[in-house]
């Protein structure tokens, strides 16, 4: 007997149980509190990262030019001890004179660049037109880094590897060419985005800066609707590290540009002030919605950005290795894709234009603040290395630092992968069995296998000549395996940060 009056009380009298589906009510909650969890874990690895890109940012200002001075000064005073090794200088050695030798060109050739007449053609033009611009410059600068810090290690390798023939020597000088044209044309990419936030913030109504800071939620839309794994997901959370980072610099510069336009008027700082804090509060809550959602739809927990710590611990631990393979700044531009030699011809550029030094006093207070740089990132890397090795202790990741990682191939023996690290160092160990993380690289006998793990990408740094047909070999072995990577073996920097070949 069917009534509108029955219908009606068993509409409000009906119940149900949620308990029947207790797993799918389960879930949900916790995607709940994993979005609420998002925010913390991502800004500690935000932190963490930006202070390993300070770390590298620092290295070109305070301990370079010391290794450079020392390396120079080996290559002086050489005759006075004889020849008793083949090589005139250590391969750090050649990497640090080449990186000073770099800034220096750079920096004089940024003098033929008029950093006010860019300045007034920028504000010429329309607010469409440079947010055109602006866009383009942030896809141009992805594809400079993605790009740039390959040349620099085209010309490492090439002026430090084992030569035969004295004539293999001249190979060095196309690559030096074009290292400097690649860090010259980067810097004044950087420059044009500094000027054209610079602009954005003397403009009257602000609507450019405005238009600026939108085009961040913009990146929402392309990132969150888009298939994540976990290894992509820490590529864009590098990338999202650099980008916070270079920031960073620029809005110092255009600080800078400011202060010297109003003779250094302390109270038109704080007529800055407010915008900053707007761009920097903007970056941020773009980060975390943007990470929030992408681990939200693909089912991610927020853990994982511990595991990203770890990984990124592990590269500044291995780097003070005995038998480390690269330098840690290199590591950081091949990771996190910041390069900060144009980044830093840039702001030397900016703060010998903006800032006069006259007198004595002026010079013995830019000695004071270069002491004080110093200090900053002597303990700034102490406090780092202490919390790597935490990071990496918690990770649980000490025997892929300290034991040797020999990995066989299918249908292969083991002896032939041993073979191939026939020609790297091994890490000495005191008395107590820990290895040292701060002494410098010492020669070895040949057949100490490697402590390392070498990552696919710096494999041509340690690998011998006589095994690279072994590794074309086993490149064919390599395809049929599974897709996934480690998270220490991604560190290729991609330009979308959410596919990596």
């Amino acid at each position: 007997d069917l009534s509108l009056l029955r219908f009606i009380s068993a509409e409000l009298t009906r119940g149900y149980f949620l308990e029947h589906n207790e797993a799918k009510y389960t879930e949900r909650r916790e995607r709940v509190y994993t979005c609420m969890r998002i925010p913390k874990e991502l800004e500690k690895l935000m932190f963490f990262g930006i202070f390993l890109c300070l770390d590298a940012f620092l290295y070109v200002f305070t301990l370079l030019p010391l290794r450079v001075f020392l390396a120079m000064f080996r290559f002086i005073t050489l005759p006075c001890y004889g020849l008793r090794d083949r090589r005139l200088l250590q391969p750090a050695q050649v990497c640090d004179i080449l990186k000073g030798v770099i800034l220096v060109i750079c920096y004089f050739m940024m003098h033929y660049v008029d950093y006010s007449m860019m300045y007034h053609l920028i504000r010429g033009q329309s607010v469409i037109k440079l947010y055109i611009i602006y866009n383009m410059l942030e896809v141009a600068d992805r594809l400079f880094s993605s790009f740039g810090q390959d040349i620099l290690d085209a010309l490492y390798w090439t002026a430090t590897e084992p030569k035969e023939r004295k004539r293999a020597h001249i190979g060095v000088i196309p690559h030096f060419f074009m290292a400097v044209l690649y860090v010259f044309l980067h810097a004044i990419l950087i420059m044009v985005q500094a000027t054209t936030l610079n602009v954005a913030f003397n403009s009257h109504n602000k609507s450019l800066l405005t238009i600026m800071m939108s085009n961040n939620f913009v990146e929402i839309k392309g990132s969150v609707f888009k298939k994540f794994e976990k290894n992509n997901l820490f590529q864009m959370s590098n990338s999202d590290i650099k980008e916070r980072f270079t920031n960073y610099v620029l809005l110092l510069i255009v600080c800078l540009r400011n202060m010297e336009q109003f003779s250094w008027n302390p109270d038109h700082l704080w007529v800055l002030f407010p915008d900053v804090c707007m761009v920097v509060a903007s970056e941020i809550a773009v980060d975390i919605v943007k990470h929030a959602f992408i681990t939200k739809f693909n089912d991610i927990t927020a853990d994982v950005y511990s595991e990203y710590r770890a990984s990124l611990a592990f590269d500044l631990v291995s780097s003070r290795q005995k038998n480390a393979y690269t330098d840690y700044s290199d590591s950081v531009s091949r990771r996190m894709g910041f390069i900060p030699l144009p980044l830093a011809v840039l702001l030397i550029r900016v703060v010998t234009s903006s800032i006069k030094v006259q007198g004595v006093l002026a010079y013995v207070c830019v000695v004071l603040f270069y002491c004080g740089l110093i200090s900053l990132k002597v303990l700034n890397s102490i406090v780092l290395l202490g919390k790597s090795c935490q990071y990496v202790k918690e990770a649980k990741m000490e025997e892929k630092l300290f034991n040797p990682v020999l990995t066989t191939t299918p249908g292969k023996p083991a002896g032939k992968q041993q073979s191939m690290f026939k020609s790297t160092q091994g890490i000495s160990t005191d008395e107590n069995g820990s290895a040292s993380v701060t002494n410098q690289p010492v020669h070895q006998k040949e057949n100490t296998p490697s402590l390392l793990v070498t990552s696919n990408s710096d494999q041509f740094l340690t690998t011998p000549d006589g095994e690279e047909k072994d590794i074309s070999q086993d490149s064919s072995e390599l395809k049929h395996r599974s897709s996934k990577k480690d998270l220490l073996e991604i560190d290729r920097f991609t330009i979308c940060g959410n596919r990596i070949d």
